[in-house]
């Protein structure tokens, strides 16, 4: 059967709680951060340290942390609901070699996927628009605006203290999966 609607969702801090990371971070930087505290997206800034040495120690850590991040409540549910309709193209910044845990994380939490496309440090629109996505899940400010400015389809921006800048219209602000399902139900039917 052919599917109504293609979307493209990011996975960190949009399926997985936002926070995930900050356990992590916290032990190995000696440091007690909250999510309110993490006010840019560029964690260097927030943590005032030198980008190679957080690089170094992200690289050295990302698969323990990409192996049992949280699912954001109802984002199994919803997910699970939509993917009867929906295309459910994962389009994530994170590296290749994260693929395995990656899918095995997908696979212990029942979440459904159509497509797992890691990107790594190039553009989500270009993978966003090889997928022909009618509408891209997002917690990132900037790649929301991108996406929605090129692609000129909706964004729902999962709100977190990191992406509060302005938002044109066309990005959606929302607080949960709740509100991302309420959204797509009224303008998408599903």
């Amino acid at each position: 059967m052919e599917k109504k609607y293609s979307f493209g969702i990011d996975i960190d801090g949009t399926v997985t709680t936002p926070e995930f990371l900050l356990p992590h971070i916290n032990k190995a930087f000696n440091r007690n951060l909250l999510l309110d505290d993490v006010t840019q997206y560029d964690l260097t800034k927030v943590l005032n340290i030198d980008a190679q040495t957080f690089y170094d120690w992200y690289r050295k850590e990302e698969l323990n942390m990409y192996s049992n991040p949280p699912v954001q409540l109802e984002a199994q549910r919803i997910l699970s609901k939509w993917h009867n309709d929906v295309m459910l193209n994962f389009i994530t910044a994170r590296e290749e070699n994260s693929r395995e845990v990656t899918d095995l994380w997908f696979k212990t939490n029942l979440l459904p996927y159509d497509l797992l496309e890691i990107v790594g440090n190039t553009d989500k629109v270009i993978a966003a628009k090889k997928h022909g996505v009618h509408l891209f899940m997002e917690d990132k400010h900037d790649n929301a605006v991108r996406i929605h400015e090129e692609l000129k389809i909706p964004v729902l921006l999962f709100d977190a203290p990191y992406n509060r800048d302005a938002i044109p219209d066309g990005v959606i602000r929302v607080q949960n999966w709740t509100e991302a399902e309420n959204w797509v139900k009224k303008e998408f039917g599903i």
